[in-house]
């Protein structure tokens, strides 16, 4: 009886071990924003304020891992919840809503607390673009002490697009503040990094250096005195667009656009992009990434993150579709189920 029943309960286990694995291995056709969102392999995807590139055929996706017991920082001026830095992880998909797990691309230390990447240090907000003249993936981030006062920007490179990345350095950008932040590039293959600074009141652009890992001093100050923070940059036809948030912590709040004719040219603020009820405070998420669809003229998907301060492992994602009305104005409107137009 009882080699019987080790059987069963051996069956019993292989058949749900299988059913586990069917299901993990099941193709996702919809994007369902604010859901639990699984990797080929059914587990929760961990890239938090991330950002995608685009590559020989398959979209990467690079965001912030958060792994831990979320705990509160005192002493800043602003909601400090935090977990350990866990470093950046990385996904890969061909359809933007299949994504593979890659692996770890930029490994946090657990050794030296001097070092930019040790756990007890913030990594945010990674973004990676690739420059076709050195081979080389360059990843930009916000790298912070956990009272936010060092206020840096970080730059890695790799040889391969999921990594491993290899830290090169921190800096403030010509001796600016730098927090939150992308990295937008152009069509001439020019590369900006866009950041708020001088206390979140203000956001600069600075011209890359040609190979990508370095600030000139071209650089100009935008948005002066707004406080905008979470910026996604993206083109369309002539004109460039900058969403962004509010600085209210952890909290949502309406989201804003500005557009120019020119990357160093004068930004005019404008209203909320988002449209329809919730989109007062973007869904209860915040921006970090604007997806051109390849193959797709005028096709966006504005990535953003839906924040649990009291769990930061467990925050979810919200990605929309982006849609320019005919008047040139970006439309971004909530959908419970959605897929990208083939």
């Amino acid at each position: 009886m009882k080699t019987i029943q080790s059987l069963k309960i051996t069956i019993s286990c292989m058949a749900c071990a299988l059913i586990s694995t069917l299901c993990a291995a099941q193709s996702k056709t919809a994007f369902e924003p604010g859901k639990i969102w699984t990797d080929t392999e059914g587990n929760p995807i961990n890239a938090h304020g991330g950002g995608i590139l685009y590559y020989n055929g398959s979209y990467y996706w690079y965001g912030e891992i958060k792994k831990g017991k979320t705990w509160f920082v005192p002493g800043s001026n602003w909601e400090n919840y935090r977990v350990n830095a866990g470093g950046v992880s990385c996904y890969s998909s061909k359809d933007l809503v299949n994504w593979k797990y890659e692996g770890v691309a930029l490994s946090p230390n657990t050794t030296d607390s001097t070092n930019d990447l040790h756990i007890s240090k913030v990594i945010e907000r990674p973004k990676v673009i690739f420059n076709k003249n050195t081979g080389k993936f360059v990843m930009w981030l916000h790298i912070d002490a956990a009272d936010y006062k060092y206020a840096r920007a970080g730059v890695a490179v790799s040889d391969n697009p999921a990594g491993p990345f290899k830290y090169i350095r921190s800096e403030r950008p010509n001796g600016n503040m730098a927090r939150d932040m992308t990295i937008f590039q152009d069509d001439d293959g020019k590369a900006y990094h866009f950041y708020s600074s001088e206390e979140n009141a203000t956001m600069h652009i600075c011209l890359l250096s040609d190979d990508y890992t370095e600030h000139t001093t071209i650089e100009k100050r935008i948005l002066i005195g707004e406080s905008r923070e979470a910026p996604a940059v993206f083109k369309n036809g002539n004109r460039y667009y900058l969403i962004t948030s509010g600085c209210t912590g952890w909290g949502p709040n309406p989201a804003a656009y500005a557009v120019a004719d020119s990357i160093m040219g004068q930004w005019a603020p404008r209203t909320n992009p988002c449209t329809g009820a919730g989109g007062d405070k973007t869904w209860a998420s915040q921006s970090t990434y604007v997806i051109p669809v390849q193959g797709q003229a005028n096709s966006y998907i504005f990535m953003a993150d839906r924040w649990n301060k009291l769990d930061l492992e467990h925050s979810y994602y919200v990605w929309l579709p982006l849609h320019m009305n005919s008047k040139g104005i970006p439309e971004i409107e909530w959908k419970e189920k959605w897929s990208v137009a083939k």
